[in-house]
């Protein structure tokens, strides 16, 4: 099996896969055009073990290869609809990081399609392609957001660069290392300044609108003036 730019891979589910990055080119996003001013939060980064739930789908009887194969799958999975759902920021450069990513990583992918295909096979016998299939369609699933679309899209385009100065056959260690950060940015958040301005600002306070405030000439009667921002007339 051969995982390329081209995307030319063996299996309905690699097909289903790696074929929406040849699609990329020619779909288009709308969302904010304010991605280049965002500053995403704190997505709780760290480590994560590939049998860790937050990885993706259970599987449930796996073997350490086929765990690692499962974390790696949905590192691709993740950064596939990155590719797909980021095009609005240009700058983030995730269809040419993707594509660069199929063609730097191709060996490890196609070991873990290979091993993760492997499973399904092995303990769901005949059914296995379809739930392979199942379960890669509900993996892309599982990564598309839009309240959350801004920190997904910055996390994962720091992830696919860093994945394309990642030496060949060190992929899934840059997933066991990512993967809980990427889980997380899926969340909806604000930017942080956006929450909370540690700037002060003050609010005017106006004086009551009343007749009993204003005289003759429209000026506010001292006596109204009290506890507003608001100059008393003159006398």
């Amino acid at each position: 099996m051969r995982i390329n730019t081209k995307i030319r891979v063996v299996g309905s589910a690699a097909k289903f896969g790696l074929a929406l990055a040849a699609l990329v080119a020619g779909s288009l996003s709308t969302a904010a055009s304010a991605q280049m001013f965002f500053s995403p939060p704190d997505f709780k980064p760290g480590p994560i073990d590939p049998s860790d739930p937050l990885v993706g789908l259970p599987i449930p009887g796996a073997t350490p290869a086929e765990y690692r194969a499962h974390l790696l799958w949905n590192l691709r999975s993740g950064l596939n609809v990155a590719a797909l759902q980021c095009q609005f920021a240009p700058y983030l450069r995730s269809v040419s990081n993707y594509n660069g990513i199929l063609a730097h990583h191709a060996p490890e992918l196609a070991s873990a399609y290979t091993t993760l295909n492997g499973y399904f096979k092995r303990v769901h016998g005949a059914k296995g392609q379809k739930l392979f299939d199942d379960y890669s369609t509900m993996t892309y699933n599982n990564f598309s957001t839009l309240q959350g679309q801004l920190g997904f899209c910055q996390v994962a385009s720091d992830i696919a660069k860093q994945a394309l100065a990642t030496p060949k056959g060190q992929l899934y260690a840059l997933g066991q290392s990512r993967m809980r950060e990427l889980r997380n940015s899926l969340a909806a958040a604000q930017e942080p300044a956006l929450v909370y301005n540690p700037y002060a600002i003050r609010v005017p306070t106006l004086p009551p609108l009343g007749p009993e405030c204003w005289d003759k000439k429209n000026q506010l009667r001292e006596k109204c003036a009290v506890g507003t921002t608001q100059t008393a007339a003159t006398r």
